[in-house]
């Protein structure tokens, strides 16, 4: 399994005061698996017995897969590898008819020329063998990546449809990551080895039916001779599986140091604060831990293939043995020993690959089988979807909502009500952990409530399809994506259904502050954003809200969300943003959240919300006049900032 470099550059020094604290963070990391890895491996069955009994399951697994991803490539590998096993085990017929004249009396020119005939049917069957096994592995070549291919599409198609409140729930991260860090490499080669399979059994039974033909107890001795090879694969699968379920946990959190530490963003606060040597530190201890994985894996690996290696080897000694007391004894003719003896090296490579392919069936068959747990898991906790057309909104209500997410104790919003129409601007505000930005995930149709109703129009939004509600939502949200593509793609993918002018991405810049600084940039409109790449370029944080703001405008949506929009811009760019909201809001419905209370003055209604529950409601002007209140002293706080201007 791949692991991060281990060469590393000398990890500064960390003061005796602060190297306890960081041993005791590091021992925690360690030694608490549960708390990073939630899932519990349970002890994987390797009995050889119950291998061969998921066998038919896994093999219809893969077959499935592969016959899904291409028909033609599937059928074709199958039926030219079934083919060219066939003729392994008519050139081993012809064999002995070359050795039986070859052995035969009379002069050697005329035993020679009885050979020829025979000698040309092994020939025959050797090239067209070659031949078939050439076409059969194109036809195979082709298929696996097809299969790995679709199974990558589907996963990340079912992944990005999932409720997001699946990424509150502690076990998805690592779950996802199971599957697409081993689960979708083993997919490829699941279907490799269960063609493989087919092909080695093939020429294995063709073989089988050789040595039958030699003599009847050549086969099962050499099925016996195979088996101790095939109890070690099975154990050295098993180890490997287990490795990676302790292994995997450990080199996310080494991933996450890695980047942390090459990274260009975090590349200031690691040297403003010299965090060089603590992120290594940690970083090393990581890997030493997965080294020891590694190496615990690479020794019960390594004793499993002893033992049964030895063994077969043992057994296959026995097998010539037997072979050669049957010749003394006369029981078996010298041209079909001499037979058998090619049938026993070939039908004991294709045993060794049938017990090989055999193992890699089930020890990918472990990991496809993660792979499709979440695959399938997902596809449960997708979005709702609905064929009902959701129309746009003039009136949306919250009655009653409550949200707890997945794990917490108490609900992070209980019993919220409120109501915001066309042209009307409401305002979400309170201390942080309030519920503000949980009530804009209701309001955007992001997350279901667990208790409440959500009304557009008076109807209940639960009978409407997610997607479909949040055409008709735009956000502009503190937390934006730096997407990696042209800016001018930056601002259309808030639209993807809208036909886009070069006079629509504009008006959507210029309503953001966004437009000179666009087109200050090299190639304008058509800069790539993203330095990582060869021409491009890399803004400021309050330039790239500026142009999540732009997105948020180009979805000429009735309800937009405004979650801290100007979190990151200057005292300018936040002023004519907010104008710009204002001037617009008689078209829409807007809803507000901020902490900078002078951005909310101008608001119809202000909510101020306190451990998930509405505790004050009105205009600016009716909480301000309240002796008392939340509001109040927020805003007064706020406003003694300003005292001496």
């Amino acid at each position: 399994m791949d692991n991060p470099t281990r060469e590393h550059a000398p990890a500064q020094a960390i003061p005796v005061q602060d190297q306890g604290i960081l041993d005791l963070e590091v021992d925690l990391e360690l030694a608490d698996d549960a708390h990073w890895h939630k899932f519990t491996a349970q002890l994987v069955d390797t009995r050889f017995r119950t291998v061969l009994l998921r066998l038919p399951a896994l093999l219809r697994m893969a077959f499935g897969l592969a016959w899904s991803a291409s028909r033609f490539d599937t059928a074709a590998t199958v039926v030219l590898q079934v083919a060219a096993g066939l003729m392994t085990a008519f050139g081993l017929l012809a064999t002995r008819g070359v050795l039986e004249s070859l052995l035969a009396t009379g002069p050697t020119p005329d035993r020679v020329r009885a050979a020829i005939p025979a000698l040309a049917w092994v020939m025959a069957a050797t090239a067209a063998r070659a031949t078939l096994s050439t076409a059969a592995g194109w036809a195979q070549a082709r298929l696996s990546p097809r299969v790995q291919t679709a199974a990558e599409l589907h996963l990340l198609g079912v992944t990005s449809r999932v409720e997001l409140s699946a990424y509150d729930d502690d076990s998805y991260a690592d779950d996802v990551q199971r599957a697409r860090n081993r689960g979708l490499h083993s997919l490829g080669q699941l279907v490799d080895n269960a063609v493989d399979l087919i092909t080695s059994g093939v020429r294995f039974f063709a073989v089988g039916a050789a040595l039958l033909v030699i003599h009847p107890v050549l086969l099962p001795v050499l099925v016996v001779a195979a088996l101790p090879e095939g109890w070690g694969a099975v154990r050295a699968a098993r180890a490997s599986y287990l490795g990676q379920v302790q292994w995997l946990a450990r080199a996310r959190r080494s991933w996450t140091f890695g980047y942390l530490l090459s990274d260009r963003r975090h590349a200031g606060e690691v040297r403003a604060f010299n965090l060089s040597g603590y992120l290594l530190t940690r970083y090393g201890r990581l890997l030493r831990a997965i080294l020891g994985t590694d190496l615990q894996v690479a020794r019960e690996q390594t004793a499993a293939r002893a033992i049964g290696g030895s063994l077969s080897g043992v057994a296959t000694a026995g097998v010539y043995v037997l072979l050669g007391a049957l010749l003394i004894s006369g029981n078996l003719e010298l041209a079909a020993a001499g037979t058998a003896v090619f049938a026993l090296q070939a039908g004991s490579g294709a045993l060794s690959m049938l017990i090989f392919n055999i193992n890699g069936v089930y020890e990918n068959g472990l990991y496809v089988h993660d792979y499709a747990e979440v695959r399938d898991t997902t596809a449960r906790r997708a979005e709702r979807v609905s064929d009902r057309h959701a129309p746009a909104p003039r009136q949306i209500a919250l009655d009653a909502v409550t949200l707890t997410y997945p794990g917490a104790d108490s609900p992070a919003l209980a019993e919220v009500s409120l109501t915001v129409r066309t042209g009307e601007t409401i305002a979400l505000v309170g201390a942080n952990g309030g519920g503000k930005s949980t009530l804009s995930k209701l309001l955007g149709c992001t997350y279901e409530p667990t208790g409440g109703r959500v009304l557009w129009d008076g109807v209940d939004i639960a009978g409407y399809g997610a997607a479909q509600l949040r055409e008709h939502v735009s956000v502009i949200s503190q937390d934006f994506a730096h997407w990696p593509f042209t800016a001018g793609e930056d601002i259309r993918i808030g639209d993807q259904s809208r036909t886009a002018t070069r006079a629509d991405l504009e008006s959507a810049a210029r309503a953001a502050e966004a437009h000179d600084m666009i087109t200050d940039l090299p190639d304008g409109y058509r800069t790539l954003l993203d330095r990582s790449f060869k021409g491009g370029q890399e803004l400021s944080q309050g330039q790239w809200q500026r142009v999540a703001a732009a997105r948020g405008f180009f979805r000429a949506a009735p309800l937009l969300i405004c979650d801290e929009p100007s979190a990151a811009l200057d005292p300018r760019a936040e002023h004519a943003l907010f104008q710009e909201l204002r001037a617009t809001a008689a078209d829409r419905m807007t809803v507000l959240i901020t902490h900078r209370l002078a951005n909310v003055r101008h608001a119809d209604r202000i909510y101020v919300l306190d451990h998930g529950r509405i505790a004050e409601s009105g205009s600016h002007e009716e909480l301000m006049g309240r002796p008392t209140g939340l509001y109040r002293e927020l805003f007064v706080l706020q406003a003694a900032g300003y005292g001496d201007a």
